[in-house]
Parts: C-alpha cells; sequence; structure tokens
C-alpha cells in the first residue's frame, strides 16, 4: 500500500474530521455515517450546508443518503468495479490532476490499463449502478476543488478490502486530492481508541508506532530499551488466533476489551474453538459473552475510572481524566498488566538469572514518555503539552514540532505516490438457489458493537430492545413474510430468529441485520473468509434464506 502507506498502513485518515466542513464534495461508502459516527456525521452536514456536493454509496437507503445530490445502490462486494468505472470516466473526459500525476505519482499507466475495461455500461451489469450515474459522480468529484473520501467497515470488512482501500487511494490520486486540507482517504475507526490501541503495537508484526518487528535495527533499539526482544516474528490476527485455538497451535488467550463471542464471524465455529483452548483470561468492564467462557476474569474500568489518552481516528491524541474511583476490585488496565508483567519477569529471571525490566510506572503520564521515547511519529507528545491545550495529530516527531493536520503535504512518506491496478473480484460467497438472498450487516444509532455496554442502559434498550431483519417489499411478498413477522435466517454456517422489518431501506435481494443482538447473533451466519493480505473478514457479504415461522 506504498504512497499513502503513513495512513492505510495505520488505517488512520490523512485529514482531520474539522476539514470535512469545508469540502467543496464528499464521497461516503461503507458508512453508515450519522448512525455509527453521528459526530463526524454533523460535520459532513455542515458541508451540504455551506454548499457542498455529497455523494453516497451505499446498498441501503441510509439516513445521510436523504442529503445527497447523489445516492449510488451498489451490489453489496461490488466496490473496486464501481471505483474503476469512475476512474475509466475521468481518464476518459480528461478530468484527472495530469500536473499531481506527472510530479507526485508513479504506475499511472498501469492504472490507466487496468481501468480502460471498466466501462460505465459493465460497471452497470457488475454493480447495478445506472452508467449515467455513475459518469454524473465522477464529473462532481473530478470536478471539485477539495473532494474527500470517507469510508468506514463497510469497505473494509470484504475478502476484497485491501483492494478496495487502494482503488480508494487511486482515485484520490489521480485527481489529485491529498495532501492538501479538505481532501484525503479517511477512514473512520469502529471504536474510540482503535487508532490509539494500534499506534501503540496492538498489531501482529509492528512495534509501538508501526515499527516493524522484522527490522533488525528497530528490534535492537527495543531490546535496549525493554531488554530482550529477539526472534519476534509477525504473528496471529484476531481471526487467525481463533481457528488456531481450535486446532491446539494456541493453547492460551489474553483478550482485553473485546468479545469475539459475538463480533467474530461465524461464531459457532469460534465457540468450538474458544473451548478447546487450555487457559482463556478475559479482561473486561462487564462480564460478555466471551468472558463467560473465560477461566480467569480481570475486572477493568470505564473511561471515567482512569487516567489517560485516546487517539482518535484522525490521529489526534487526547487526554482522559479520571472522574471517580474504580468501582469494586476493577483497576485500570494499565495497572493490571504491569502487576502481571512483574510476575511474568520475575519468573521469567528465576530461569534465566537476567534482572526482570521494571515495570514500576506510577502515572500514565510516565508510559506516555516512554511512548514518545520509542515511537518517533509519538516523539513530541507529552503530558504537558496536552495539558496545556493543545491539539496533537501526530506524526508530531519533537516537542515543538504542532502537529500534522493532514498528511503527505508536498510528498508521500516513499516518495511518489504508488498507483495500484486493481481488478474487480467475486466476493467469496454468493447467493444460489439453495440461499438466495445476500445478507450484509452493521451498526444502529441505538446500540454500540457487541451491546456489552449499550443494552445495560434501559433507555437505549427501549429504543430498540431486539433484533431485527430488513427485508425488501418484493421480497417479502415472494415469501409470504408480513409486516413484523417473526422469521428464520439461515446460513451455511448457522441460523437465527428476528423480527421482518419490510422496507424499502435495502433493495431485492439484499437483507441487512444489525449485529448487536446475542440471542440473535448476525455473525452466527457471516463468513469467516479473509481478505489474503489483510485478514479482515468478509462481514458484508454472505448468502442467506429467509423462512416464515409458522
Amino acid at each position: 500500500m506504498a504512497g499513502l502507506a503513513a495512513a492505510f498502513g495505520s488505517g488512520a485518515m490523512t485529514n482531520s474530521i474539522p476539514e470535512l466542513e469545508e469540502a467543496d464534495c464528499i464521497l461516503v461508502t461503507g458508512s453508515n455515517t450519522t448512525e455509527a459516527h453521528p459526530l463526524v456525521a454533523t460535520r459532513i452536514l455542515r458541508a451540504v450546508e455551506k454548499g457542498a456536493r455529497l455523494i453516497v454509496v451505499d446498498p441501503r437507503d441510509i439516513q445521510i443518503a436523504r442529503f445527497a445530490t447523489l445516492h449510488l445502490r451498489q451490489r453489496p462486494g461490488s466496490d473496486v468495479a464501481w471505483l474503476n468505472g469512475m476512474m475509466n470516466v475521468i481518464i476518459n473526459e480528461g478530468l484527472e490532476d495530469k500536473e499531481f500525476i506527472a510530479g507526485r505519482t508513479e504506475g499511472f499507466e498501469e492504472l490507466k490499463a487496468a481501468v480502460a475495461e471498466y466501462t460505465p455500461e459493465r460497471v452497470e451489469t457488475i454493480t447495478g449502478i445506472p452508467a449515467d450515474e455513475l459518469r454524473q459522480t465522477a464529473r462532481i468529484y473530478a470536478g471539485a476543488e477539495s473532494a474527500a473520501i470517507v469510508y468506514a467497515m463497510g469497505i473494509t470488512q470484504h475478502t476484497t478490502g485491501v483492494d478496495n482501500v487502494l482503488s480508494c487511494a487511486n482515485l484520490a490520486m489521480l485527481t489529485g486530492n491529498v495532501g492538501r486540507p479538505s481532501t484525503g482517504v479517511n477512514p473512520l475507526r469502529g471504536q474510540n481508541n482503535v487508532q490509539g490501541a494500534c499506534d501503540m503495537g496492538a498489531l501482529p508484526n509492528v512495534y509501538p508506532g508501526y515499527q516493524s518487528v522484522a527490522s533488525p535495527e528497530i528490534r535492537q533499539k527495543f531490546e535496549r530499551a525493554w531488554g530482550s526482544t529477539s526472534d519476534l516474528k509477525a504473528g496471529l490476527t484476531v481471526t487467525e488466533m481463533i481457528d488456531a485455538a481450535g486446532d491446539g497451535r494456541l493453547r492460551a488467550l489474553y483478550v482485553m476489551a473485546e468479545n469475539p463471542m459475538l463480533s467474530d464471524p461465524d461464531i459457532n465455529h469460534a465457540r468450538e474453538c474458544l473451548k478447546q483452548i487450555d487457559f482463556l483470561v478475559v479482561q473486561d468492564v462487564f462480564l460478555s459473552e466471551t468472558a463467560e467462557l473465560a477461566h480467569v476474569v480481570l475486572p477493568g474500568v470505564s473511561f471515567a475510572e482512569k487516567d489517560g489518552t485516546f487517539t482518535a481516528t484522525d490521529r489526534r491524541v487526547q487526554l482522559v481524566r479520571k472522574a471517580i474511583e474504580p468501582l469494586g476490585e476493577a483497576r485500570p488496565d494499565w495497572e493490571i498488566i504491569c502487576d502481571l508483567a512483574k510476575q511474568l519477569t520475575d519468573h521469567a529471571s528465576r530461569i534465566t538469572h537476567h534482572a526482570p525490566r521494571g515495570w514500576d510506572y506510577s502515572h500514565p503520564s510516565e508510559i506516555m514518555a516512554e511512548i514518545a521515547a520509542l515511537t518517533p511519529i509519538y516523539g513530541g507528545i507529552s503530558y504537558e503539552r496536552l495539558e496545556a491545550g493543545e491539539a496533537l495529530q501526530w506524526p508530531v516527531p519533537s516537542p515543538d514540532h504542532p502537529g500534522t493536520p493532514y498528511l503527505h503535504k508536498g510528498q508521500f512518506s516513499r516518495g511518489k505516490g504508488r498507483f495500484h491496478a486493481v481488478s474487480f473480484k467475486e466476493p467469496a460467497e454468493l447467493p444460489d438457489e439453495e440461499f438466495p438472498l445476500m445478507l450484509t450487516t452493521g451498526r444502529i444509532m441505538f446500540h454500540f458493537h457487541t451491546g456489552t455496554m449499550t443494552r445495560r442502559s434501559e433507555k437505549l434498550e427501549q429504543e430498540v430492545s431486539e433484533a431485527y431483519v430488513e427485508i425488501s417489499a418484493q421480497d417479502a411478498n415472494a415469501l409470504g413474510i408480513g409486516k413484523s413477522e417473526r422469521v428464520r435466517i439461515v446460513s451455511r454456517r448457522g441460523e437465527i430468529e428476528a423480527r421482518a422489518w419490510v422496507t424499502r431501506r435495502v433493495p431485492p435481494g439484499v437483507v441487512f441485520i444489525p449485529f448487536h443482538f446475542a440471542e440473535a447473533a448476525a455473525n452466527a451466519l457471516t463468513h469467516a473468509a479473509l481478505d489474503p493480505v489483510a485478514k479482515i473478514p468478509e462481514y458484508k457479504v454472505c448468502a442467506i434464506r429467509v423462512e416464515r415461522i409458522a
């Protein structure tokens, strides 16, 4: 993913959330922004009020589409095709930014050849998007002074997720919409500190700051700071860990603030794998479905009971201040980790006769100081600067650096941005005679992720108290399903029951289920096929059938 690697390798926005208000065009795809990211949506709607052209590409008639100049409803899993189709129009009509391409990119001829076959008419046969609407979309995006792409997991959670992201990057570079305010490619993170966790090395192949574990020089730096880290190699991703637990390669698992028993694909398979594991530890605020399977549960605390920092999706580092003391026996996560590490290092020192590394932090500010010393993109960030009210977005390489509101100004991290010639590939599982409908999943406004917190809120539970399935009137009539009737949804991996919502929100052939409800878990149905590069499951497309319950 060279060219925009600093942003996409970390999943971070190239630009800042406030900049969206000043964009002339905003392309939203794979994001139900008003429900899943309402504060970001507010910025987008303000831009529309100022005259920005909003384009929404989503199979469902989501709320934000009502404010759009154009709403393109693609077949789920066909994103590379319509993105290549937009670029086909832009190049054929001479709308590309020739100066930007010549001065700041490479690989354009390969991209041009790859998208040549994606005429709007061919794209219509693949995606269902009318050819004229695709042409109009391409002209609006390419003609804007500043155009921003905003996407979320509707783009990434596919077996072609990396291809989808690369296609978004291609489109931005083709039109010169990178390295300037109110432009760029802007992925929205799914949870409040996912960005910070990734920044701190919660990935299987990097140290903090996306520093590769395979680099001898980087490894030596961390060995000097932490003691021996020799023989490190890239580890397993989340979904790979579950499979490894099932076949005996992984014998112990420490889960922090994650609930794979509701969030993993094919959760019946995940349950059987976790039952095979020798030792499962779960550290969380509530007793989640995963914690119910654990051998040991460690009580963590909520955001209101701890000090620290969160890093937002636009790379903005923000202080979190403790409002109340931890309840009961709960403790801040860093304290639990440090105590556990002391026990492990004491045990290791008795075996190896090496002195253990110190874990005697007294406050998260000391941890932040260590982060700054070892992580170049955080090098100039300190509690002193954050407490003084500075808005710092990484990279912040030195104490006098003001932070970086948008990336790639003047040049890319690798020098020239590289176009990637990407071809459309079908999802891993398509509808057939036995399973004729296509399922896609997502979030709703009133619940969050696996519902571990929000479904304990009486007010939020009153808003939406049970699972439902959105189904088109055409499909409902064909199946004899009435309004609010309970139905059975079946895939090759499992089945659930839910109430039918007959609606125009989904097109014929597509159904939607929110995944927050343990009693009707959408991920009992979803496919565990992975993107070959990012190893992200294909949550957004699988084949199902819907049955009436007599």
